[in-house]
């Protein structure tokens, strides 16, 4: 009996375990770097294409992709003039609830939400693209706290709205105002007061002040944990427990807008930025308290850039889409910045890409719609296959997510769903 009860206990455990695994809880998955556990059940899309199970209206006007847990997913649309977070069931789509996180916007720049919703536990963190991060009870949308970025002069590079996820670490959740006085801040998660806020000191004239469209990052490169954040002025490095400024690298900052979130690989961080920029990749050594940033390499805009489609680190090689408004398909070996294939090949689809990583592969979202597969390898340029999804409006901007054998693509108000897993 006692071995019957403990075959037990491990196969419950083992099933729930791999029911949180295939949770996407925040932008760009568990550990925000874009990559999933699923599987796939089909490699080759061009005989066998993903099934679409439906397409659901409801979500608002916007860019933001989903977060799903429990069989809840969450994100933000704009709705009867202003913003709102939905919730709505991840088996059919059905909206649940919404919850108005915005006064009435008329502002153009600001039409269309742009956060991925950040699960923890009871409670949801979403920041709102007029500079705001509020804190809901996932179970109704309850507005358990709401802080502007107004009291921190939040600034935003350009013009147009906050695009920033939230970052839930332990206790605290962290945003990026971009006031003169705190580039970042970390506030207690269950109330919403300050910890600290850091003020960003760069060096270089690359970029404009304020907040760019990235999203933070954690990392523990040279011993110290520390927070990584693209902001409008470049990359900054903050340390964890006090926010101090550890380091900052102004070089990769372009002035329109620094959009994809970087790529950390312990004690390197790879960054793009389109808008003729280009590409970093930095080595982080300590030094007493703080940190040496020792350039490996910089690549022209000509040779890389991704604009706001996000990049994949697969076996020590990157892969992304190239190229401001193009999406080529493209990897580069991290290490060396060798462009190992693509560069100015032209995909399955056109405009930038959105991709994830998921089972050996990649799907890649582009702009007009067009969702290909591409095996992660840096062999040669293996397309397995596209297709055209039900709906396409405007930009399809959203990033793609894969939870529990399914593939959520959000398009403005609709939210389409196929199956890729078995």
């Amino acid at each position: 009996m006692v071995a019957l009860v403990r075959s037990l206990l491990c196969c419950f455990l083992f099933v729930s375990l791999a029911v949180q695994a295939s949770d996407w809880p925040q932008w760009r998955g568990p550990n925000r770097d874009a990559k999933s556990d699923e599987k796939l059940a089909s490699q080759d899309w061009a005989a066998n294409p993903p099934k679409h199970l439906w397409t659901v209206s409801g979500f608002g006007n916007g860019y933001a992709s989903v977060s799903v847990a429990d069989g809840v997913l969450y994100t933000l649309g704009n709705l009867d003039g202003s913003q709102h977070v939905v919730a709505a069931s991840a088996e059919d789509g059905s909206v649940i609830w919404k919850q108005q996180v915005t006064d009435a916007n008329p502002r153009h720049d600001f039409e269309g939400s742009r956060c991925t919703p950040s699960i923890d536990g009871d409670n949801l963190y979403v920041i709102s693209s007029d500079g705001a991060i509020a804190c809901l009870k996932r179970k109704d949308g309850k507005i358990v706290w709401r802080r502007a970025f107004s009291e921190w002069g939040g600034k935003m590079m350009s013009g147009w709205g906050f695009s920033e996820s939230p970052l839930v670490d332990g206790d605290r959740v962290l945003c990026t105002p971009g006031g003169p006085d705190a580039t970042v801040v970390c506030l207690n998660k269950k109330t919403g007061k300050d910890v600290w806020a850091c003020k960003g000191v760069f060096e270089g004239g690359g970029g404009k002040d304020g907040a760019g469209y990235s999203s933070i990052v954690k990392c523990e490169a040279a011993g110290i944990p520390q927070y990584v954040q693209l902001t409008g002025r470049g990359l900054i490095g903050i340390r964890a427990k006090d926010g101090e400024q550890l380091w900052s690298y102004n070089k990769v900052a372009n002035g329109v807008a620094n959009i994809p979130t970087p790529i950390i690989d312990g004690n390197f961080v790879f960054a793009s930025t389109s808008y003729k920029q280009g590409t970093c990749f930095l080595e982080l050594k300590k030094n007493r308290n703080k940190i040496d940033v020792e350039e490996k390499y910089f690549l022209d805009a000509t040779t890389f850039n991704n604009h706001h489609g996000g990049m994949v680190l697969h076996n020590g090689h990157i892969y992304a889409g190239h190229q401001q408004n193009e999406g080529f398909p493209t990897c580069i070996d991290m290490a060396s910045g060798k462009v190992v294939w693509g560069g100015k090949l032209r995909g399955a689809g056109s405009g930038s890409a959105a991709i994830v990583f998921v089972d050996g592969h990649l799907i890649f979202r582009y702009q007009n719609g067009t969702v290909a597969l591409i095996e992660a390898t840096p062999d040669e340029y293996r397309l397995k296959g596209s297709f055209k999804p039900d709906y396409q409006e405007r930009e399809s901007w959203a990033h793609p997510v894969v939870v529990n054998g399914k593939l959520y693509l959000r398009e403005q108000d609709k939210l389409m769903c196929y199956q890729v897993g078995p």
